[in-house]
């Protein structure tokens, strides 16, 4: 049985900053990408910043770019997203997820976590 929990979320002011884990069980971890999803409410699914199987590559929605930075430690089974300088439009509910097909710049996943909230209000 996959799993996939994530923790980290809370309210915070704008310009502060956050760390979303995500503990993953029930795969061989290092074996695959992985991906971090938003979603604010009334909005769609969106993609956020995706790493590869040994976390020495990652990309990220370009609205996050040089604030976020996403990160992985394969022995502890863990996918981390710092996120700092944060804004209200950052406010979501966040989700870590094994992508469909390996594809970590996409918000197609096969698995996911239940999800932590980030809110971004002073």
């Amino acid at each position: 049985q996959v799993q996939l929990v994530e923790s980290g979320g809370g309210l915070v002011q704008p310009g502060g900053s956050l760390r979303l884990s995500c503990v993953v069980s029930g795969l061989t971890f290092g074996q695959y990408a992985m991906t971090w999803l938003r979603q604010a409410p009334g909005k769609g699914l969106e993609w956020v910043a995706g790493t590869n199987m040994g976390g020495e590559s990652a990309e990220y929605v370009a609205s996050v770019k040089g604030r976020f930075t996403i990160s992985r430690n394969n022995a502890a089974n863990t996918l981390y997203l710092q996120m700092n300088n944060l804004k209200p439009e950052d406010s979501a509910v966040y989700y870590c997820a094994k992508p469909r097909r390996g594809d970590w710049g996409s918000s197609i996943w096969e698995y996911r976590g239940q999800g932590t909230q980030v809110t971004v209000s002073s």
